[in-house]
Order: C-alpha cells, then sequence, then structure tokens
C-alpha cells in the first residue's frame, strides 16, 4: 500500500510539473479561419506577427494548413473545424466566447506539438483575443512562451471603451503623429481592450499646427481607415462655436459635415457637445442634429448622434428631456456626460432607457479639470503643470469605479500621449471592473517593457502616482523612487534609447526629483532671507533689503542638483524626437504653457524671490523710514506671526493645518500671466470659501483675524458674521475683523466664509481666499 501510494504521488508530481511547464511557440506558425471576416483576417495576425517579431527576432509564418508543430489558431467561436482540426467547443449558455467582442484562449497538447486557439465571437473577439495573448506572452530573443497551459474565456462589461485622439493644435504630441504612428497606437490601444477611437475634424482648423505632417482634413480620413483596419468605432467630436440661429453659418456648416462624411471610409459616432465649447440653447442644437442624421445616412446608415449637455442650465436641460418625451428622436444614439455636465445618477435617471449614457472623463488634466490631484503640491501644480506625464493608476480605477455604472461605456478626454497608463487603465476596466490595478500595470510593463522588468516597472508606476500625495518637501519616497528608477534606468540602457513610455516615466522621476530638491533648498533660502529681514532697523534697512534678496536668488546663482535639471532637459528632446511630446514653447512649439510645457517651468522659483524683488521696489519707494520698516516686518513675519498668532496658506497642504476644506475642482491653483505669475507664492493658490478650526486659544486674549485673498470675504466666527475694520479687495491687500471676546472664552472657534453673489462672473473672477492668519494681541 505504502509502495503504491508513493507511486501515485510521483505519477500525480510528474504530471503537475509537466502540466506546469511553459509551452514554447518559438517555432510556432499562426493558421487562420477563412470564416473571420475582413479586414480583420489579415489585421490580427499581422498584429501577432509584427509585434512578436520586434520582441523577439523571429518572424511567425502564416500557413493555410495544419502544420506538424506548434500553432497559434485564429478562428471564430462558431467555427466547427479549422484545416481539418475540430475546434474545441464548450456547451452551454451566456458563454463569454459566445458574447459580442467576447473570446476564449485554450491549449491543447499533442506530441507534436501545442495548439494555442483564439477563438473571437466576431471579429473584435479575434482582435481583443489576440491582444490577450500579446499581454500574456514571455517574449525576448531567447524565448516566445507561455507560462503554463491556459483555458481563459472572457467578454467586456461595458460596450464603449475609446479614447479621443485629437490631431489638432492643442494637443500636446498627437499634432506631430504620422499615419504610421497613429496605426501603432491604434494597434496597442486595441491590445489593451479599446474599442472606439475619437477625432476632432473641424474645432481649430483654421490654427494648423507648425508639427503637421499632413493636413487635417487628411488625417481624418486615414484615422477612419484605421478605425476600419481594426475594426473600432470611429467617433468624431464636432462642436459648433457659433450662433446656430445664424442661417448662412448653418447652412455652411452642415455642408462642412456633409463633405466629411462622403469622404470617411467609416464613421459611427457624431457627438455634439453642448457646451464646452458652445452656447447654444438645446431647441437650435436639436434640430441641428436632426438635420446632420440626415446628411449623415446615405453614406453611414448605422452611424450614430450623440449629445452631451455640458453647459446647459437647469432649463435648458428640462427643455433637452421634455424633446425626448415629445419627439422620441429615433436618429439620436444617447447622451455623453463630460465636464460641467448634470450628475452621471442623475442623467442615467432622467434618460429613457433606449438611450445610452456615455462618460467623457478627463484623463489628461492634473489642475483645472474634472479630476485634478487632490490637494497637489503647489511646487508641483506650478512647474509639471496641467499636462505632465500623469500615470495615476489607482485613482482612476477608483474614479472608474464609481461612475461607469451609470453608463454603457467612456471615450476619455485626452490630448497627449502622457496619460497612456490612465487610458490602458480604463480600457481594462471597462473590459473587466474587477481587475486589479497591479495585474494591468503588470501586463503593461511586459508587454511595453519586458517580461524581465514587469513587476519592477508596475512598481515604479506606482511609486511614481504617490510622489504626488501630501505635501513635497516632507514626502521622503521622492527621493527613493528616483533611486528605484535611476536602478532601472542602469540595468536596461535599450529601453532608455528608444521606448517613449520607458523614457516618460524616468523623466517623471528625475522631475519629481528635482523639484523636490528645488523646494527645500529654496524654502531653506527664504527663511534665511526673512531672518535677515525680521532684523532690520530704519538705518540698516537698505543693507538688509540687497542681502535678503542676494540670500534668495542664490536658486539662482547656486543652484541646487544641476546635473539633474540637464538629464531633464535631454529626455524632453528625446521625448519630442520620439513621439513628438511638446515640453517647451520656445524650443518645441507647444501651442501654450498649459499645454504641456512642463520644462518652460522646471526653475520656475519655489520661493517668492520675484515677489521680493517687486515689493523691495515698493518699499523703497515709500515715502517715511517707519512706512518702509513696517513694510519689511509685515514681509518677513508674514508666515511666522508670532508666539499665539497662527497662520495658514489655505490651498498649501503643508502649511494649512487648521484648514478642514479641500477643493474639488483644482480651480485653488492660479493661472496668471501664462502661468509667470511673479505674485507671492500664497497668492497663487486659493479657496472661495475655506473653514478652519483653532483650538488652545488663551481666553481673554484680543485676536484679530487678518485675511489676504481678492474680491470679497464674507467671514463668521462660530457661526456669528462679524463686521470688517479693515477691508481692501485688492490682491495681497488685507481685510481685518476684531474677533469677540465671548467667542473665544472656550479657547477655540471655527472660522467659516459666505459665498459672495457672482453668479454672473466667470469662475476665474471669482472672490478667492489665499491666506488667513489668526493674530494674538
Amino acid at each position: 500500500m505504502i509502495v503504491r501510494f508513493i507511486t501515485s504521488l510521483i505519477l500525480i508530481t510528474l504530471a503537475f510539473r509537466l502540466s506546469a511547464q511553459p509551452i514554447d511557440l518559438k517555432n510556432s506558425v499562426i493558421l487562420v479561419s477563412p470564416s473571420i471576416p475582413a479586414p480583420m483576417r489579415s489585421t490580427a495576425p499581422q498584429m501577432l506577427t509584427e509585434e512578436i517579431a520586434k520582441r523577439t527576432a523571429t518572424s511567425l509564418k502564416q500557413t493555410t494548413s495544419w502544420p506538424s508543430g506548434s500553432v497559434i489558431v485564429l478562428a471564430l467561436s462558431s467555427d466547427k473545424e479549422v484545416a481539418g482540426k475540430t475546434v474545441p467547443a464548450r456547451t452551454g449558455f451566456n458563454l463569454p466566447e459566445q458574447k459580442p467582442e467576447g473570446y476564449r484562449i485554450v491549449t491543447e497538447a499533442t506530441a507534436k506539438g501545442t495548439t494555442v486557439w483564439v477563438l473571437g465571437a466576431d471579429a473584435r473577439g479575434i482582435l481583443f483575443g489576440s491582444g490577450w495573448l500579446l499581454r500574456n506572452l514571455k517574449m525576448d530573443n531567447k524565448r516566445l512562451e507561455l507560462s503554463s497551459p491556459i483555458e481563459v474565456a472572457t467578454a467586456p462589461a461595458y460596450p464603449i471603451r475609446g479614447h479621443q485622439l485629437g490631431y489638432r493644435t492643442t494637443a500636446n504630441s498627437y499634432d506631430a503623429w504620422t499615419v504610421a504612428q497613429f496605426d501603432q497606437y491604434y494597434r496597442e490601444l486595441a491590445i489593451f481592450g479599446t474599442n472606439a477611437i475619437e477625432g476632432i475634424p473641424f474645432h481649430e482648423k483654421e490654427k494648423a499646427s507648425p508639427h503637421f505632417p499632413i493636413s487635417t482634413d487628411e488625417m481624418m480620413v486615414r484615422m477612419g481607415e484605421l478605425c476600419q483596419k481594426y475594426d473600432m468605432d470611429y467617433w468624431v467630436w464636432t462642436p459648433a462655436e457659433f450662433d446656430l440661429t445664424d442661417q448662412a453659418r448653418r447652412s455652411a456648416e452642415v455642408q462642412k459635415h456633409e463633405a466629411f462624411y462622403k469622404a470617411c471610409p467609416r464613421l459611427d459616432h457624431i457627438f455634439f457637445p453642448g457646451g464646452d465649447p458652445g452656447h447654444n440653447h438645446p431647441r437650435e442644437v436639436m434640430a441641428f442634429l436632426k438635420d446632420l442624421h440626415g446628411k449623415l445616412m446615405p453614406y453611414h446608415p448605422k452611424a450614430k448622434i450623440w449629445i452631451s449637455l455640458q453647459g446647459f442650465n437647469t432649463e435648458q436641460i428640462d427643455y433637452f428631456y421634455r424633446y425626448l418625451a415629445e419627439h422620441k428622436p429615433t436618429w439620436l444614439q444617447g447622451v455623453v456626460s463630460g465636464p460641467s455636465s448634470p450628475p452621471m445618477a442623475e442623467t442615467r435617471y432622467r434618460l429613457p432607457k433606449n438611450y445610452q449614457h456615455r462618460e467623457y472623463p478627463d484623463l489628461t488634466h492634473n489642475v483645472r479639470s474634472e479630476f485634478p490631484v487632490e490637494r497637489w503640491d503647489q511646487a508641483y501644480a506650478l512647474t509639471l503643470g496641467r499636462e505632465a506625464i500623469n500615470p495615476r493608476p489607482v485613482f482612476f480605477a477608483g474614479i472608474h469605479g464609481k461612475y461607469a455604472p451609470f453608463t454603457d461605456g467612456f471615450v476619455s478626454y485626452s490630448d497627449g500621449c502622457h496619460d497612456d497608463v490612465n487610458k490602458v487603465i480604463w480600457s481594462m476596466r471597462g473590459w473587466d471592473p474587477t481587475r486589479e490595478v497591479n495585474e494591468i500595470l503588470n501586463e503593461y510593463a511586459r508587454f511595453f517593457f519586458s517580461w524581465q522588468v514587469e513587476k519592477s516597472a508596475a512598481d515604479g508606476i506606482l511609486a511614481l502616482e504617490n510622489n504626488w500625495k501630501g505635501p513635497l518637501a516632507s514626502n521622503g519616497g521622492v527621493e527613493a523612487t528616483f533611486a528605484f528608477w535611476k536602478t532601472l534606468e542602469t540595468a536596461h540602457p535599450a529601453l532608455m534609447k528608444s521606448n517613449w513610455r520607458w523614457q516618460m516615466l524616468v523623466l517623471r522621476a528625475y522631475y519629481d526629483t528635482y523639484t523636490r530638491r528645488r523646494l527645500v533648498y529654496e524654502q531653506g533660502l527664504e527663511k534665511n532671507a526673512n531672518s535677515i529681514l525680521a532684523q532690520a532697523t530704519e538705518s540698516n534697512l537698505e543693507n538688509a533689503l540687497n542681502q535678503a534678496l542676494a540670500m534668495v536668488n542664490k536658486a539662482d546663482s547656486e543652484p541646487v542638483s544641476p546635473e539633474l535639471r540637464k538629464k531633464i532637459e535631454t529626455l524632453c528632446a528625446d521625448l519630442f524626437a520620439s513621439i513628438g511630446l511638446q515640453t517647451s514653447v520656445a524650443k518645441y512649439k507647444a501651442k501654450g504653457y498649459e499645454r504641456g510645457a512642463f520644462l518652460d517651468f522646471v526653475n520656475f522659483p519655489l520661493n517668492n524671490r520675484w515677489w521680493l524683488a517687486d515689493e523691495f521696489k515698493k518699499i523703497r519707494a515709500m515715502k517715511t523710514p517707519k512706512e518702509q520698516l513696517e513694510r519689511t516686518r509685515v514681509i518677513a513675519t508674514w508666515e511666522n506671526p508670532g508666539a499665539g498668532s497662527y497662520y495658514d496658506d489655505v490651498s498649501t497642504a503643508s502649511k494649512s493645518p487648521r484648514v478642514k476644506t479641500i477643493t474639488d475642482d483644482a480651480t485653488d491653483i492660479a493661472w496668471w500671466d501664462n502661468g509667470f505669475s511673479r505674485t507671492r507664492l500664497s497668492t497663487q493658490t486659493f479657496q472661495n470659501n475655506p473653514a478652519l478650526e483653532y483650538d488652545n486659544l488663551e481666553p481673554g486674549a484680543r485676536y484679530i483675524i487678518r485675511v489676504a485673498g481678492l474680491g470679497d470675504a464674507l467671514l463668521r466666527v462660530d457661526g456669528q458674521r462679524l463686521k470688517p475694520t479693515v477691508y481692501n479687495k485688492e490682491m495681497e491687500a488685507f481685510k481685518e475683523w476684531i474677533v469677540p471676546l465671548s467667542l473665544t472664552q472656550d479657547g477655540k472657534i471655527s472660522v467659516t466664509f459666505d459665498e459672495p453673489e457672482e453668479s454672473h462672473l466667470n469662475w476665474r473672477q471669482h472672490s478667492k481666499i489665499s491666506d488667513i492668519w489668526l493674530l494674538k494681541q
């Protein structure tokens, strides 16, 4: 019995080891079922062959008959046999490989080799099944293998999974791409589950980018051809930035649309944003869209029209839903929710069930956006800016999970390849919302970098996201992340030389570290300068001003870590050469400083040296030495008002311990003078109506609240509205209130602000609060 048991155990162990052995596909061939519709019958094997050849130096041959060795078979799930061999079918209902875009991958071992079946429900199933295979193969010059036998079947959770790739001047990279580069990017997005691409055929057409390799008209048609090649839905975003009651312009716009429809080899969806841009009432919009549908049908009879309610007020939103109830337009496919749209839950609730609901998430911006980096350190906001390289996988997985259940999917807003990781997260979570972020990043790194580095690179991407959490000066993880990426950089020189995704991630590691080192250094210089100013007297004031300014200007004359700055410049040059990433207005002709031009801000002051230089000029112009010294004292003690007093820079996390509110729309990072504002750094961050809590106050002591900002500040203490004793509305001028003694007897107070009535103003002109002091007298 014992011998028999041991023998059985050995056989079981041997069988397990054999089943767990990698499957070698280096000498395999590709066999394609003739039932797969064109063009996928050629697109999928071409994609497999070319992507494998890039990573293995092996070009797999294609055959029409069953080979003697290993084979990768592409077939439809409905096929009974391919080249005389029976397709491994399953019985049952609701199988993933029978659903739209679904696929099943199964391996079969034979004496002569292994068969890898890629069985798609349809053409897209073949595409996405091939993508799964590419993401999971272990590839290098010595191997092409699967880690073990496979049995996988899956179908997408959401039918719409797309990204906007705007070939326009505004983009920070797409406007420099050739058709071949778009082809490659389409392919790579498809490998990770994307099934839709959105173009922008008309917006800003008159402003040609200096980087365009071909005209917008030609590229829009070619993008449609690429969608046809990869069987992706082709969406186009087509706003009307004029008054639709202008019949001449309206007629010209309809004709322009019709010419585009006629030229496009494929067109599936027309997306019209109600606002952002555009200011037309839905009464005109719906009539206009109905006319467009009439022009669309002769050329693309299955295409549909979509609208967003962006920018619509309550009356206009109500009108839209009344229109749907009364007219029941069959030409309308659905509603798109984007920035400034009504809440997505409300939209899905009010929208009749026969209409679809699509999200338009902003994956590309970091501030002044739909999904800003929460409490982003000001040093990042002022240097990396709105369109920096921004892998935010954990954050965006959470955003997708929050809003996707109200939708049928998404087509994201993107203005460049800097958000590449975010696109992949959305595409993969759109396919399977339960996929772990780590799993997605491992596949991302395995495919784009190599299996040898997949876990390290995935961890490195997560570390870059963590670089943006909390106050930068106290985030020691930034240096650890830098050391991690430096090790990877040294170990993989080939990736540094030619892989733009790798270069972007390494660049972020350098930029984050350089910014943190500058922040710590430059803030230290300012503290020293303030000490000099605090000791100034009327007799030595001029000398103190000169010494203080020389101290803060060491940031320029004796800069920290110049070698990091040089590396940043080199990587920016490499990325412009490889992928057209425009990180500078002057050097690389970025459209504007908000459009990814973070190289132009790499040395933006992280102390107040520009502001101090301007303030010192004002001090010297004052009439009396007493006035000069008083203003100098205010500057010297701005952030350190003395014992028993408190200061908060309300939107800077490291300097606002008493602030309990955070903004959720990132309008608290100002954008003045094209990002080169000389105002005090604290002035460039703000909240509209902050709330603060103070404790450990001295009962019986007199306190004054001082506020700096712009416009109105309607202050309450413990819910009681106070009247100001000083009330200047200019920027960086002060407002002051005396706190009644009765409110401080318990040793604590709460400070809040009422919202001024400013609905008639643009949000950029709303009142702002940047600095708050509680000054013990």
